[in-house]
C-alpha cells in the first residue's frame, strides 16, 4: 500500500456552497444570541429600561402631547447602541484574537459571507430596541392627560441608531484590525452625541447625528413642528446599510449584488442626509402656518358651563380639565365675577419653530384668559393666577400691574382650593419661596407680590380659617378696588397684617 500527498487544496462541492445562506443564518442566529446575552448589552438594556420606567412614571406632569413624547425616544438607545457597536467588533475580531482565522479556510462559509452574518446578528438588538420605544410611546399613549399625536418616523430613530452603531463595530473589525478602535469610536461618539459637544442647533449639520431632539418650552401643534422625520429616517437607513455593505466588501465579497448593495445604500444616504438638511428650513408654507396659529388661530370654541374654551384641536380633550379649574376658583370668587363667563384662549408663539422660546403677551380684552399647550405641575397655579387676575382685574393686563392689596385676593383665589396651597404657592413663584417678594408666573406676563403681600397670603394658606370664603365674597367690591392696601385687605380676611409695608405703598 502506498500513500500520495496531495498539495493542491480540496474543492468545496457546489451542493455544500449552496447551503452558503443557512449557514450564514445559522451563524447570525448564533451571534445575535452571544451578542444579546453579553454583559455590555445586557447591562445597557437594562439601564435603558430602568431609565424608561424612571422617566416615564412622572413625564410630562402626566399630561403629555405625544409629539414631544416620540422625540423623547431617541436619546437613550445611544447607549445600547455603543454598547452593540463594542461588541459586534469584538465579535468580528474573535477569530484574530484567538488565532483561529486560518482554520475558517477550510469551511464552506468564506470571510464574507460571516461578515454578513455577524451584520445580521445586530437585527434582533435593534428589534428589541423597537419594543422598548413603542413600550415607552405606548404608556405615554395611554395617560388619560395624553393629546397630540406621535411620528412613526421619528420612533423608527432609536432602533435605526442600534442598527447603525452595530454595523459600524462589524465595519471598524474589517478597516482596523485592532480592539482599539471599537474603544476609540465610542469615546468620539460619546462626546459627539451624549455630552452635546457635536453640532447642535437646527440646522442641517446637526442633523447628521443620529437623534436631534429639538425642542422649546411650549408644545407646538403636530402640523407645525416642520422636522424632517421621513428623510432622517431614511438617511440612518442608508447609512446603516451602507455601513454593512462596505464590511461586506471589505472582507472579500465583490459580487456584483455587494458592489450595487454599496451603491444603493449610498445613495440612500446622501439622499436623505441632503433633503433632510434641506426640510430644515421652513417652507413658505409652514411659516405661514406658524403665523396664523400665533396671530389668528384656527380653533375650535367648546361651552363648558358659563365659560368658553377655545383651543387647537389636538388639545381639545384638555378643555374639561381647564374648566374644572375656572369654576373652583370662580366659585371662590364675589360680586359678578363670581357668575362672569369667562373666554380661555390657547395661546402660542409658533413663529420661530422649536426653537422659541418668546414671551406670550396679555391679553388686553376684558374677561379672556390664556393657557398654554402644557399642563400638569406647576402649571396649574400659573393658570389659576391668570384666571385669578383676570377675576380681580377685568383684563390679564390689568393684573400683571396689579402691586396693591387686591394681590392678596388675587393669590388666595388662585391657591386656597388646592391640595396642598402653600406648596402651590412655591411652586407658582420664581424662586419657589413662601418668603419676601417674587415673580409670580402665568402664562403670560408674569405677576410680583411684595414681602407684605406674601406674608398674609402665607398666613391665610398655613391655617385655614372658617369663613375666610364668606369674608371675601361679602368684601369683593372693596378687596377688589385699586389702591386697597395689604393691611386693609388682611384686615378684611381676619389674619394679621404684613410685616413690613408693601413697597408700592410707601
Amino acid at each position: 500500500m502506498s500513500a500520495v500527498l496531495v498539495t493542491d487544496p480540496p474543492v468545496a462541492d457546489t451542493g455544500a456552497r449552496g447551503g452558503g445562506v443557512r449557514a450564514v443564518l445559522a451563524l447570525a442566529r448564533f451571534e445575535a444570541r452571544r451578542l444579546l446575552t453579553s454583559v455590555p448589552v445586557l447591562l445597557a438594556f437594562l439601564a435603558y429600561v430602568a431609565w424608561i420606567v424612571w422617566r416615564t412614571l412622572d413625564s410630562a406632569d402626566g399630561y403629555p402631547a405625544l409629539q414631544d413624547a416620540d422625540r423623547a425616544t431617541q436619546s437613550m438607545p445611544m447607549l445600547v447602541g455603543l454598547a452593540v457597536l463594542l461588541y459586534a467588533n469584538f465579535a468580528v475580531l474573535r477569530s484574530e484574537r484567538h488565532g483561529t482565522e486560518a482554520h475558517f479556510a477550510v469551511q464552506v462559509v468564506q470571510p464574507w459571507r460571516r461578515t454578513v452574518a455577524h451584520a445580521l446578528s445586530v437585527v434582533p438588538a435593534a428589534l428589541l430596541t423597537a419594543v422598548c420605544v413603542a413600550g415607552q410611546f405606548t404608556w405615554e399613549a395611554f395617560k388619560p392627560g395624553a393629546v397630540g399625536h406621535g411620528s412613526p418616523a421619528e420612533l423608527v430613530v432609536g432602533p435605526l441608531t442600534v442598527l447603525l452603531f452595530g454595523t459600524l463595530g462589524v465595519l471598524l473589525a474589517r478597516v482596523a484590525r485592532s480592539g482599539l478602535a471599537a474603544p476609540l469610536t465610542m469615546v468620539l461618539l460619546l462626546f459627539a452625541f451624549a455630552l452635546g459637544t457635536g453640532p447642535s442647533g437646527m440646522d442641517g449639520t446637526s442633523w447628521l447625528a443620529p437623534a436631534v431632539a429639538g425642542g422649546s418650552a411650549d408644545t407646538l401643534p403636530s402640523e407645525l413642528l416642520g422636522r424632517p422625520a421621513a428623510w432622517h429616517a431614511l438617511y440612518l437607513t442608508g447609512v446603516a446599510l451602507c455601513a454593512a455593505f462596505l464590511a461586506v466588501l471589505l472582507a472579500g465579497g465583490r459580487n456584483l449584488a455587494v458592489r450595487a448593495g454599496v451603491v444603493l445604500t449610498l445613495a440612500l444616504a446622501v439622499t436623505g442626509g441632503v433633503l433632510q438638511a434641506r426640510g430644515v428650513a421652513p417652507s413658505p408654507e409652514l411659516t405661514a402656518a406658524r403665523e396664523r396659529a400665533s396671530v389668528r388661530p384656527e380653533q375650535t370654541c367648546v361651552e363648558r358651563g358659563r365659560s368658553t374654551y377655545c383651543a387647537f384641536p389636538e388639545w381639545v380633550p384638555r378643555v374639561g380639565t381647564w374648566a374644572e379649574v375656572v369654576d373652583r376658583v370662580q366659585s371662590r370668587a364675589g360680586g359678578s365675577a363670581h357668575d362672569r363667563p369667562l373666554v380661555v384662549r390657547q395661546r402660542i408663539d409658533a413663529r420661530y419653530g422649536l426653537e422659541s422660546d418668546a414671551a406670550i403677551p396679555s391679553l388686553t380684552e376684558a374677561h379672556q384668559v390664556t393657557v398654554g399647550t402644557a399642563w400638569g405641575g406647576n402649571r396649574v397655579p400659573e393658570f389659576s393666577s391668570a384666571v385669578a387676575a383676570v377675576l380681580v382685574a377685568g383684563t390679564e393686563e390689568a393684573g400683571g400691574e396689579i402691586c396693591d392689596g387686591r394681590m392678596v385676593t388675587l393669590m388666595w383665589l388662585s391657591l386656597s382650593w388646592q391640595d396642598d396651597p402653600v406648596n402651590a404657592l412655591r411652586r407658582v413663584r420664581l424662586d419657589d419661596s413662601v418668603e419676601g417678594a417674587a415673580i409670580v408666573l402665568s402664562p403670560t406676563n408674569p405677576l410680583t407680590m411684595t414681602e407684605g403681600q406674601t406674608d398674609v397670603v402665607r398666613r391665610l394658606l398655613e391655617k385655614p380659617r372658617p369663613g375666610v370664603g364668606d369674608r371675601v365674597k361679602a368684601h369683593w367690591d372693596e378687596l377688589t378696588s385699586p389702591g386697597v392696601t395689604t393691611a386693609r385687605a388682611a384686615e378684611l380676611l381676619g389674619v394679621a397684617g404684613p410685616d413690613k409695608a408693601d413697597s408700592c405703598e410707601e
